[in-house]
C-alpha cells in the first residue's frame, strides 16, 4: 500500500446532539464529503476532500457542523513551511504545474491598510453628504487639453467617446465558462441597474446578455475567443487583454471539461476542447503593434468606442503605461499581483508581479510628469476590498477600480480557492447544472446592487469627511494621505508624506 502524505487540512465536527439525519449536508456538498451509512443510519465525512467552502455549515438546519483547521502539524521549521512540504509531495506524485485559485494568500504588504485619510476641520471644512450635492460621477476616456465654443455656447470641441460611470466601480473581466451563467447574469443586471460595467473576460458573449451592451465591456484577449464584429460592437467598450495580476506574463487555460453547451458555442471553439490562451498576441510585439490593433478595433466600431489596455502590475509599469498612453488606448486597467483568478499556476501567483498601490501611484506620477496623463484615463484592480480602498485608490490616481473577488464575494463565494476543480458549491465558479442553479440571478443581482449602494454611501461620506464633494477634486490629490508604518522608498513611490507631517 502506498504511504499517503497528506493529513487533512480541514476537520469536519459534527454535533451528535444536534444532527437529526436529514441529510442536507451530503445532497448540498459537490465534492463528497458527507456521506450516511445505511446500516446504521449514522453520518460520516471524509475531511480528506473538503476545501471549507462551508456550504454545509451554512446549509445545516440545526446548526450541528463546523469546519476547523486540522491540528496535526508538521515539526516547526521557518524555512521548510508545511505548505511547502504539501507542495513537493504533491508535485512528487503527480509531476504536474502546481495549479491555486483566486488571488495571492501570502503575507505580503497590504499596503491599503497602510494609508490613513485625512479629515477636513475647520479651515477647510467638511461637507454632509446628506443635505449638500456630492458628485461620484466619473467619465473614462480621452479627455480634451482645452475646451472651445461658439458665440452661442455650443461646444465646438471633438469629444472622445467616453464611458460614465455612476459610481468609480465596475466589475471587472471574468469569463464565461469560468462562472456560471447565473453568475454572468447577476453582473450584468446589477451593472445596469447601478450605472456601471461589467467586464465580459476572455470568454465571449452569451447571446442572452448583448441585451446589456451599454453597460458591458467586451474582451479581446490572446486566444480571441468569441471574437468577431457583432461581439466588438455589442458592448460600451473594448478592452484588449494583455496581462492578468494572477499571471503576468503567461496565458490562460480553461479545460474542456468546461466547454459545454452555450459555452462552446459563445466561445466558438468545438465541445470538450481545451481554450488555452497564448501567453503574447502574436499580433503584438511592440508599441507599434499595440497602436495597429487599438486602431483596428476603433475602425471595426465606427470609432464610437473607447479602448481599455490591461496590462499586469509588473516593476516597469509606469514605461509599459507611458507606451500604452502613446498607443492610442483612452483607457489603462492595471491589475495587481493580489488579483483573483479562475485558475494560475501557484508559483507565479504567489511570486510574479507587484502590489496595485505601488504600481497605480507610479504609473500616475510617470504619465503626469509627462504631461500626458489628460490623455488617458486609469483603472485599478487586484484586491479592491472596500470603499475606504476606492477612496485611497482615487487618492493616488485612479479614475475608477475594478472589482471582482469583492463582488463574487457578494454572490455568496466563500474564498476556499477551489474553482479550478469546477465544483463550486455556490453556482459560481461551475459549470454543473445542478450547482450553477443553486445562484439565483436575481437574489445577486440585488445583493450586487445592495454592495455598490453601500459603497456609494460611505464614499460620499468619506469624501464630506475631507472637506470633498467630487470624485474629480479627489483623483490624485495624495495630499489627503498618510502613511504608517512605510519606508521612506515606499512613501516616495507613492507620493504621500508620513502620518504626522
Amino acid at each position: 500500500m502506498a504511504v499517503d502524505f497528506f493529513y487533512p487540512e480541514y476537520e469536519i465536527v459534527r454535533d451528535p446532539n444536534r444532527c437529526i439525519g436529514c441529510r442536507v449536508c451530503e445532497r448540498q456538498c459537490a465534492n463528497q464529503v458527507h456521506a450516511c451509512d445505511e446500516a446504521t443510519q449514522k453520518m460520516y465525512c471524509d475531511d480528506s476532500k473538503c476545501v471549507n467552502c462551508h456550504r454545509c455549515v451554512s446549509m445545516c438546519p440545526t446548526r450541528a457542523l463546523k469546519i476547523v483547521k486540522s491540528g496535526n502539524t508538521f515539526k516547526t521549521n521557518s524555512n521548510w513551511t508545511s505548505d511547502y512540504m504539501k507542495e513537493i509531495y504533491r508535485q512528487a506524485n503527480s509531476g504536474g504545474v502546481l495549479l491555486s485559485s483566486m488571488g495571492n494568500p501570502a503575507e505580503f504588504p497590504v499596503y491599503w491598510d497602510k494609508i490613513l485619510i485625512n479629515a477636513s476641520q475647520v479651515t477647510n471644512p467638511s461637507i454632509d453628504p446628506l443635505r449638500e450635492p456630492m458628485e461620484t460621477r466619473t467619465f473614462l476616456g480621452k479627455k480634451p487639453d482645452h475646451i472651445e465654443r461658439d458665440s452661442e455656447g455650443r461646444l465646438l470641441t471633438k469629444m472622445e467617446p467616453n464611458l460614465e460611470l455612476a459610481l468609480p466601480v465596475l466589475f471587472g473581466g471574468m469569463s464565461y465558462g469560468a462562472i456560471s451563467y447565473n453568475a454572468h447574469a447577476s453582473l450584468a443586471q446589477a451593472a445596469k441597474a447601478m450605472g456601471t460595467f461589467y467586464n465580459t473576460g476572455e470568454g465571449g458573449l452569451h447571446k442572452d446578455f448583448y441585451q446589456y451592451g451599454p453597460n458591458t465591456i467586451v474582451q479581446v484577449a490572446s486566444g480571441r475567443f468569441g471574437v468577431y464584429k457583432d461581439y466588438l460592437n455589442a458592448g460600451a467598450a473594448i478592452e484588449i487583454k494583455i496581462g492578468q495580476g494572477a499571471k503576468p506574463g503567461i496565458g490562460g487555460h480553461l479545460p474542456g471539461l468546461k466547454i459545454v453547451g452555450d459555452i462552446s458555442q459563445t466561445r466558438m471553439i468545438p465541445q470538450g476542447t481545451d481554450a488555452i490562451s497564448p501567453a503574447p498576441h502574436h499580433d503584438i510585439y511592440s508599441i507599434e503593434d499595440l497602436h495597429q490593433l487599438v486602431y483596428s478595433l476603433k475602425e471595426a466600431t465606427d470609432y464610437q468606442k473607447p479602448i481599455i489596455v490591461k496590462i499586469a502590475a509588473v516593476h516597469n509599469v509606469a514605461a509599459i503605461a507611458s507606451g500604452v498612453a502613446r498607443s492610442g488606448a483612452d483607457i489603462i486597467a492595471i491589475d495587481g499581483f493580489r488579483g483573483g483568478t479562475g485558475a494560475a499556476p501557484t508559483r507565479i501567483r504567489d511570486n510574479v508581479g507587484i502590489p496595485i498601490e505601488l504600481a497605480l501611484a507610479s504609473v500616475d506620477q510617470r504619465l503626469r510628469e509627462e504631461g500626458i496623463r489628460g490623455n488617458i484615463s486609469i483603472i485599478c484592480g487586484g484586491s479592491i476590498r472596500n470603499s475606504t480602498d476606492v477612496v485611497k485608490a482615487i487618492a493616488l490616481g485612479a479614475d475608477a477600480v475594478y472589482i471582482a473577488t469583492a463582488a463574487l464575494l457578494a454572490l455568496g463565494c466563500h474564498l476556499c480557492r477551489s474553482c479550478h476543480t469546477g465544483n463550486c458549491n455556490w453556482g459560481i465558479a461551475t459549470q454543473k447544472p445542478e450547482l450553477v442553479k443553486r445562484l439565483n440571478p436575481e437574489i445577486g443581482t440585488q445583493r450586487l446592487i445592495n454592495l455598490l449602494q453601500a459603497w456609494e454611501h460611505e464614499i460620499t461620506e468619506i469624501m464630506g469627511g475631507m472637506g470633498i464633494n467630487s470624485i474629480e477634486a479627489l483623483r490624485g490629490n495624495r495630499l489627503m494621505l498618510r502613511g504608517i508604518g512605510l519606508t521612506e522608498k515606499e512613501l516616495e513611490i507613492l507620493g504621500i508624506k508620513h502620518a504626522g507631517e
